[in-house]
């Protein structure tokens, strides 16, 4: 596989001038007006179509998720993308990602120079991921295990950026912020206003945490003319919270997404 890596450079062009795109027209929401140079050429380098199975390769570059197999997905380009930018990575940071899926998040990341700790529930993903990322080079900087994205990585902790791929309540939010190192940020797509699970309302979760909530997620009407393209949902927000060094975390509501849901427990073969 390690040939692959060069293999349909132009489209990965391309899917990159959709995102960039993309990124402008929702600047408003996401802060930003365009990604920083280092997500482009990570972007660039890691070759999407390896993730995918091999009848859903031609559309890996399509500005849009595809389906990976047990009920799972590759995510969009443009949401890969802006939760990378988001994560602000640096070369040697320790990342924590909960949702290894096919793995081409974690390659991004690994692109990016952080050395990556990433769980999926479902073990059968969980060995390919990991034998495609050891094909592709990444086998070194990226560690997967099999087991529950709920309960973190704690072995490895303090991480300095967590990335979490599936849609997210309060209460486990609250459990991985605990993971998280003064100065760090987590990018998550978070289900807003609902009970967080085990008795543990929102609210609640961000007192016990010190965290306040910035309110300005935007409104799914400024963001119509793109939903089809960016797959929202106005349950789920994808949120940045960051945690300074005091150990009080704040959070930004950015942008309506959609996500697979996080799915707690015991891991599945």
């Amino acid at each position: 596989m390690q040939e692959s890596r060069e293999d349909r450079i132009e489209e990965r062009r391309a899917m990159l001038r959709e995102v960039a795109a993309d990124v402008s027209a929702t600047a408003g929401h996401l802060g930003r007006a365009a990604l920083s140079p280092e997500v482009v050429a990570a972007l660039e380098k890691v070759p999407r179509h390896c993730f995918l199975p091999p009848e859903s390769q031609h559309l890996a570059y399509e500005n849009r998720p595809q389906r990976i197999g047990h009920g799972q997905t590759i995510s969009q380009p443009f949401i890969v993308a802006i939760m990378s930018d988001l994560a602000a990575v640096k070369p040697g940071d320790k990342v924590l990602e909960i949702g290894t899926g096919c793995g081409y998040q974690s390659a991004v990341l690994a692109e990016l120079g952080a050395e990556v700790y990433s769980l999926e529930r479902i073990a059968r993903l969980a060995e390919t991921a990991r034998e495609r990322l050891n094909g592709l080079g990444y086998g070194e900087a990226v560690h997967i295990r099999a087991g529950d994205g709920a309960l973190g990585w704690p072995e490895h902790a303090p991480y300095d950026s967590i990335v979490v791929t599936a849609t997210t309540n309060a209460h486990v939010v609250a459990e991985l912020l605990k993971q998280l190192a003064p100065g760090g940020r987590m990018v998550v797509p978070q289900v807003i206003g609902e009970d967080a699970g085990g008795g543990v309302d929102a609210e609640k979760a961000k007192e016990k945490t010190g965290e306040k909530t910035t309110d300005k997620a935007p409104s799914l009407a400024g963001i119509l003319p793109f939903r089809r393209r960016l797959f929202v949902e106005p349950d789920t927000d994808l949120c940045l919270i960051t945690k300074d060094s005091d150990g009080a975390c704040s959070t930004e509501r950015l942008l309506p997404v959609a996500f697979v849901p996080l799915v707690e427990g015991k891991p599945e073969d």
